[in-house]
């Protein structure tokens, strides 16, 4: 249980997976419960635990795990953030994310990426661009290599 609560501690008791808060009186047996996890279903890959929901942990199984781009941001051809994230992990680097019909759509969606990789993959610190062209405006993000 220890390995637990130092892992919750570290993230803040927030699900790495749906962004939500977990609470810690919650039966670690309630979907809703803390439980420890990787980042990844890869089990050769050497990614440090993760604090998740019981139920998010348990839906990921196998599979990749998708995060999910907020209802509220209007963004065209949004990237899969699991991969941006991977990919400037190991390489650093400029990834595009997403398309944005304004640069208020794409400010909101520039200050929503900080937040989550913040979150997502707390040692990688990420800074946004926007860059505007072709009538639509460019969301990028930016992270040195590690």
């Amino acid at each position: 249980m220890s390995l637990l609560h130092d892992v919750a501690e570290r993230d803040g008791w927030r699900c790495w997976v749906c962004d939500e808060p977990v609470d810690p009186d919650k039966s670690v047996n309630d979907p809703q419960g803390p439980s420890v996890d990787s980042r990844t279903a890869d089990r050769k890959a050497k990614v440090a635990e993760r604090l998740a929901h019981r139920g998010c942990n348990s839906r990921k199984g196998a599979v990749k795990v998708v995060i999910a781009w907020p209802d509220s941001l209007y963004v065209v051809e949004p990237a899969p953030l699991i991969a941006v994230a991977s990919r400037l992990e190991r390489k650093g680097g400029r990834e595009m994310v997403g398309r944005c019909p304004s640069r208020q759509d794409a400010q909101e969606a520039a200050d929503w990426l900080v937040d989550r990789f913040s979150r997502l993959v707390p040692e990688l610190p990420v800074t946004a661009d926007i860059q505007a062209g072709g009538g639509q405006f460019l969301v990028t993000l930016t992270a040195g290599r590690r």
